[in-house]
Protein backbone atom coordinates (compact mmCIF):
# COMPACT_ATOMS: atom_id res chain seq x y z
CA UNK A 1 0.00 0.00 0.00
CA UNK A 2 1.29 3.50 -0.73
CA UNK A 3 2.38 5.61 2.20
CA UNK A 4 0.23 8.71 2.60
CA UNK A 5 1.02 12.17 3.90
CA UNK A 6 -2.00 14.19 5.06
CA UNK A 7 -1.82 17.97 5.44
CA UNK A 8 -4.54 19.61 7.51
CA UNK A 9 -6.18 17.24 9.97
CA UNK A 10 -8.89 19.40 11.50
CA UNK A 11 -12.65 18.88 11.46
CA UNK A 12 -12.67 17.44 7.94
CA UNK A 13 -9.11 16.25 7.40
CA UNK A 14 -8.88 14.46 10.74
CA UNK A 15 -11.69 11.95 10.06
CA UNK A 16 -10.50 11.51 6.48
CA UNK A 17 -6.99 10.64 7.65
CA UNK A 18 -8.42 8.21 10.21
CA UNK A 19 -10.35 6.42 7.48
CA UNK A 20 -7.15 6.02 5.47
CA UNK A 21 -5.54 4.48 8.52
CA UNK A 22 -8.52 2.15 8.95
CA UNK A 23 -7.99 1.05 5.35
CA UNK A 24 -4.45 -0.02 6.25
CA UNK A 25 -2.38 2.90 4.98
CA UNK A 26 0.64 4.22 6.85
CA UNK A 27 -0.23 7.90 7.33
CA UNK A 28 2.07 10.81 8.18
CA UNK A 29 0.32 14.02 9.22
CA UNK A 30 1.19 17.70 9.38
CA UNK A 31 -0.97 20.50 10.72
CA UNK A 32 -0.10 24.00 11.98
CA UNK A 33 -2.22 23.09 14.99
CA UNK A 34 -0.10 20.82 17.15
CA UNK A 35 -3.27 19.67 18.92
CA UNK A 36 -4.81 18.40 15.68
CA UNK A 37 -1.63 16.57 14.68
CA UNK A 38 -1.18 15.01 18.13
CA UNK A 39 -4.74 13.67 18.05
CA UNK A 40 -3.90 11.72 14.89
CA UNK A 41 -0.54 10.66 16.26
CA UNK A 42 -2.26 9.18 19.29
CA UNK A 43 -4.38 7.11 16.88
CA UNK A 44 -1.31 5.68 15.17
CA UNK A 45 -0.23 8.24 12.58
CA UNK A 46 3.31 9.57 12.33
CA UNK A 47 3.58 13.30 13.03
CA UNK A 48 5.86 15.19 10.64
CA UNK A 49 7.76 18.23 11.88
CA UNK A 50 7.53 19.96 8.50
CA UNK A 51 6.07 19.75 5.01
CA UNK A 52 9.52 18.80 3.74
CA UNK A 53 9.59 15.78 6.04
CA UNK A 54 6.04 14.78 5.11
CA UNK A 55 6.62 15.10 1.36
CA UNK A 56 9.85 13.13 1.43
CA UNK A 57 8.17 10.25 3.31
CA UNK A 58 5.00 9.94 1.21
CA UNK A 59 4.03 8.21 -2.03
CA UNK A 60 0.76 10.13 -1.97
CA UNK A 61 0.04 13.53 -0.40
CA UNK A 62 -3.53 14.50 0.50
CA UNK A 63 -4.46 17.95 1.77
CA UNK A 64 -7.50 19.63 3.32
CA UNK A 65 -6.76 23.35 3.68
CA UNK A 66 -8.80 26.50 4.36
CA UNK A 67 -8.28 28.38 1.09
CA UNK A 68 -6.23 28.89 -2.04
CA UNK A 69 -3.71 30.97 -0.14
CA UNK A 70 -2.81 28.09 2.16
CA UNK A 71 -2.81 25.73 -0.81
CA UNK A 72 -0.22 27.82 -2.65
CA UNK A 73 1.96 28.08 0.47
CA UNK A 74 1.82 24.36 1.23
CA UNK A 75 2.56 23.25 -2.32
CA UNK A 76 4.48 26.03 -4.05
CA UNK A 77 6.82 27.51 -1.41
CA UNK A 78 10.48 26.54 -1.51
CA UNK A 79 9.83 24.38 1.55
CA UNK A 80 6.58 23.05 0.13
CA UNK A 81 5.32 19.78 -1.24
CA UNK A 82 6.04 20.19 -4.95
CA UNK A 83 9.71 20.99 -4.39
CA UNK A 84 10.29 18.04 -2.06
CA UNK A 85 7.88 15.31 -3.16
CA UNK A 86 9.14 11.89 -4.19
CA UNK A 87 9.63 11.34 -7.92
CA UNK A 88 6.30 10.33 -9.44
CA UNK A 89 4.30 11.17 -6.31
CA UNK A 90 0.54 11.63 -6.50
CA UNK A 91 -0.77 14.87 -4.97
CA UNK A 92 -4.47 15.19 -4.08
CA UNK A 93 -5.93 18.42 -2.74
CA UNK A 94 -9.38 18.05 -1.20
CA UNK A 95 -9.74 21.69 -0.13
CA UNK A 96 -12.25 24.09 -1.63
CA UNK A 97 -10.25 26.85 -3.34
CA UNK A 98 -10.36 29.20 -6.28
CA UNK A 99 -9.83 27.57 -9.65
CA UNK A 100 -6.69 29.59 -10.44
CA UNK A 101 -4.86 28.33 -7.34
CA UNK A 102 -5.67 24.72 -8.21
CA UNK A 103 -4.40 25.19 -11.75
CA UNK A 104 -1.22 26.92 -10.54
CA UNK A 105 -0.37 23.93 -8.34
CA UNK A 106 -1.22 21.50 -11.14
CA UNK A 107 1.14 23.29 -13.52
CA UNK A 108 3.99 23.36 -11.00
CA UNK A 109 3.49 19.67 -10.23
CA UNK A 110 3.50 18.78 -13.93
CA UNK A 111 6.85 20.52 -14.43
CA UNK A 112 8.32 18.21 -11.78
CA UNK A 113 6.72 15.10 -13.25
CA UNK A 114 4.18 14.81 -10.43
CA UNK A 115 0.49 13.97 -10.71
CA UNK A 116 -1.95 16.45 -9.13
CA UNK A 117 -5.71 16.39 -8.62
CA UNK A 118 -8.00 19.07 -7.29
CA UNK A 119 -10.61 16.91 -5.58
CA UNK A 120 -12.88 18.96 -3.31
CA UNK A 121 -15.56 17.12 -1.39
CA UNK A 122 -19.26 17.21 -0.63
CA UNK A 123 -20.72 15.62 2.48
CA UNK A 124 -19.50 17.73 5.39
CA UNK A 125 -18.10 16.52 8.67
CA UNK A 126 -20.66 13.71 8.91
CA UNK A 127 -19.58 12.43 5.50
CA UNK A 128 -15.92 12.66 6.45
CA UNK A 129 -16.53 10.65 9.60
CA UNK A 130 -18.67 8.01 7.87
CA UNK A 131 -16.42 7.80 4.77
CA UNK A 132 -19.36 8.72 2.52
CA UNK A 133 -17.90 11.80 0.84
CA UNK A 134 -18.30 12.60 -2.84
CA UNK A 135 -15.09 13.74 -4.55
CA UNK A 136 -15.10 16.05 -7.58
CA UNK A 137 -11.78 15.22 -9.22
CA UNK A 138 -10.10 17.51 -11.73
CA UNK A 139 -7.03 16.17 -13.52
CA UNK A 140 -5.98 13.68 -16.16
CA UNK A 141 -7.38 10.17 -16.44
CA UNK A 142 -4.28 8.42 -15.10
CA UNK A 143 -4.17 10.56 -11.96
CA UNK A 144 -7.85 10.00 -11.25
CA UNK A 145 -7.54 6.23 -11.60
CA UNK A 146 -4.42 6.18 -9.41
CA UNK A 147 -6.26 8.21 -6.78
CA UNK A 148 -9.55 6.33 -6.92
CA UNK A 149 -8.71 3.57 -4.35
CA UNK A 150 -7.43 6.19 -1.92
CA UNK A 151 -10.44 8.44 -2.36
CA UNK A 152 -12.83 5.50 -2.01
CA UNK A 153 -11.31 4.75 1.40
CA UNK A 154 -12.63 8.16 2.44
CA UNK A 155 -15.85 8.34 0.45
CA UNK A 156 -18.43 6.58 -1.66
CA UNK A 157 -18.32 8.43 -4.96
CA UNK A 158 -15.64 9.86 -7.26
CA UNK A 159 -16.73 12.00 -10.20
CA UNK A 160 -14.05 12.84 -12.77
CA UNK A 161 -15.08 16.37 -13.69
CA UNK A 162 -12.45 17.03 -16.37
CA UNK A 163 -9.10 18.82 -16.53
CA UNK A 164 -7.25 20.49 -13.66
CA UNK A 165 -9.39 23.10 -11.95
CA UNK A 166 -12.68 21.50 -12.96
CA UNK A 167 -13.10 19.85 -9.57
CA UNK A 168 -13.05 23.28 -7.94
CA UNK A 169 -15.41 24.63 -10.60
CA UNK A 170 -17.87 21.82 -9.83
CA UNK A 171 -17.66 22.43 -6.08
CA UNK A 172 -18.19 26.18 -6.44
CA UNK A 173 -21.21 25.69 -8.70
CA UNK A 174 -22.69 22.95 -6.51
CA UNK A 175 -22.46 25.08 -3.39
CA UNK A 176 -23.90 28.05 -5.22
CA UNK A 177 -27.00 25.91 -5.76
CA UNK A 178 -26.92 24.78 -2.13
CA UNK A 179 -26.60 28.26 -0.64
CA UNK A 180 -29.42 29.66 -2.75
CA UNK A 181 -31.75 26.70 -2.21
CA UNK A 182 -31.24 26.72 1.57
CA UNK A 183 -32.39 30.34 1.78
CA UNK A 184 -35.49 29.50 -0.29
CA UNK A 185 -36.33 26.56 1.96
CA UNK A 186 -35.84 28.70 5.08
CA UNK A 187 -38.14 31.42 3.74
CA UNK A 188 -40.82 28.84 2.94
CA UNK A 189 -40.78 27.38 6.46
CA UNK A 190 -40.89 30.84 8.06
CA UNK A 191 -43.83 31.82 5.84
CA UNK A 192 -45.57 28.54 6.74
CA UNK A 193 -45.23 29.43 10.43
CA UNK A 194 -46.86 32.80 9.81
CA UNK A 195 -49.71 31.13 7.92
CA UNK A 196 -50.35 28.57 10.66
CA UNK A 197 -48.96 25.60 8.70
CA UNK A 198 -46.78 23.24 10.71
CA UNK A 199 -43.25 22.37 9.63
CA UNK A 200 -44.21 18.70 9.54
CA UNK A 201 -47.13 19.30 7.16
CA UNK A 202 -45.10 21.53 4.83
CA UNK A 203 -42.37 18.90 4.80
CA UNK A 204 -44.88 16.14 4.03
CA UNK A 205 -46.10 18.10 1.01
CA UNK A 206 -42.88 19.60 -0.35
CA UNK A 207 -40.68 16.53 0.15
CA UNK A 208 -42.97 14.58 -2.17
CA UNK A 209 -43.76 17.28 -4.71
CA UNK A 210 -42.16 20.02 -6.79
CA UNK A 211 -40.47 21.75 -3.83
CA UNK A 212 -38.28 18.72 -3.17
CA UNK A 213 -34.52 19.44 -2.87
CA UNK A 214 -31.56 18.33 -0.76
CA UNK A 215 -31.79 21.39 1.52
CA UNK A 216 -35.30 20.26 2.40
CA UNK A 217 -35.20 16.48 2.51
CA UNK A 218 -31.70 15.85 3.90
CA UNK A 219 -30.98 19.06 5.82
CA UNK A 220 -34.32 20.59 6.75
CA UNK A 221 -33.63 23.91 8.56
CA UNK A 222 -36.80 23.64 10.65
CA UNK A 223 -36.50 21.35 13.68
CA UNK A 224 -38.54 18.17 13.57
CA UNK A 225 -39.00 16.71 10.09
CA UNK A 226 -35.44 15.41 9.51
CA UNK A 227 -34.05 14.01 12.79
CA UNK A 228 -30.42 13.90 11.60
CA UNK A 229 -30.41 17.55 10.45
CA UNK A 230 -28.40 20.18 12.40
CA UNK A 231 -31.68 21.95 13.19
CA UNK A 232 -32.35 19.17 15.72
CA UNK A 233 -29.06 19.61 17.56
CA UNK A 234 -28.97 23.36 18.09
CA UNK A 235 -27.52 23.99 14.62
CA UNK A 236 -24.16 22.52 15.51
CA UNK A 237 -22.38 22.55 12.18
CA UNK A 238 -22.13 19.87 9.66
CA UNK A 239 -21.19 22.74 7.35
CA UNK A 240 -20.54 26.05 9.08
CA UNK A 241 -22.09 29.28 7.81
CA UNK A 242 -18.66 30.89 7.47
CA UNK A 243 -17.66 28.09 5.09
CA UNK A 244 -20.80 28.60 3.02
CA UNK A 245 -19.95 32.29 2.83
CA UNK A 246 -16.45 31.41 1.64
CA UNK A 247 -17.85 29.24 -1.15
CA UNK A 248 -20.41 31.84 -2.22
CA UNK A 249 -17.63 34.40 -2.42
CA UNK A 250 -15.64 32.04 -4.61
CA UNK A 251 -18.66 31.70 -6.89
CA UNK A 252 -19.37 35.42 -7.14
CA UNK A 253 -15.67 36.21 -7.64
CA UNK A 254 -15.50 33.66 -10.46
CA UNK A 255 -18.65 35.08 -12.05
CA UNK A 256 -17.25 38.61 -11.89
CA UNK A 257 -13.98 37.48 -13.45
CA UNK A 258 -15.89 35.98 -16.36
CA UNK A 259 -18.35 38.89 -16.64
CA UNK A 260 -21.36 36.78 -15.75
CA UNK A 261 -24.13 38.07 -13.51
CA UNK A 262 -25.38 35.65 -10.86
CA UNK A 263 -27.97 37.77 -9.09
CA UNK A 264 -29.36 35.13 -6.71
CA UNK A 265 -25.81 34.06 -5.85
CA UNK A 266 -24.86 37.63 -5.04
CA UNK A 267 -27.96 38.04 -2.86
CA UNK A 268 -27.25 34.76 -1.05
CA UNK A 269 -23.69 35.91 -0.41
CA UNK A 270 -24.89 39.19 1.09
CA UNK A 271 -27.39 37.39 3.35
CA UNK A 272 -24.69 35.05 4.64
CA UNK A 273 -22.31 37.98 5.11
CA UNK A 274 -24.85 39.59 7.47
CA UNK A 275 -25.40 36.28 9.25
CA UNK A 276 -21.67 35.77 9.83
CA UNK A 277 -21.10 39.40 10.79
CA UNK A 278 -23.80 39.01 13.46
CA UNK A 279 -21.62 36.35 15.11
CA UNK A 280 -23.24 33.20 13.74
CA UNK A 281 -20.42 32.03 11.49
CA UNK A 282 -19.73 28.90 13.53
CA UNK A 283 -23.34 27.72 13.41
CA UNK A 284 -24.51 25.43 10.64
CA UNK A 285 -25.41 27.31 7.48
CA UNK A 286 -29.04 26.16 7.82
CA UNK A 287 -29.27 28.28 10.99
CA UNK A 288 -29.83 31.29 8.73
CA UNK A 289 -33.50 30.44 9.20
CA UNK A 290 -33.19 32.16 12.59
CA UNK A 291 -32.24 35.46 10.96
CA UNK A 292 -34.95 35.09 8.32
CA UNK A 293 -37.49 34.45 11.08
CA UNK A 294 -36.37 37.53 13.02
CA UNK A 295 -36.50 39.75 9.94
Amino acid sequence: MPSIGFIGVGNMGGPMARNLMKAGHAVTVFDPSAENAKALASAGAKQAASLVELAAASDVVVSMLPSGRELRVAYLDNDGVVAHAKAGALLIDCSTTDVDSARAVAEAAKKRGLQFLDAPVSGGVAGAEAATLTFMAGGDDAAVEAARPILMAMGKNVVHTGASGSGQAAKICNNLILGISMIGVCEAFVLAEQLGLSAEKLFAVSSTSSGQCWSLTSYCPAPGPVPAAPSNRGYQPGFAAKMMLKDLRLATDAAEKHNKAIELGDLAKRLYERFVQDGSGNLDFSAIIQTIRQR
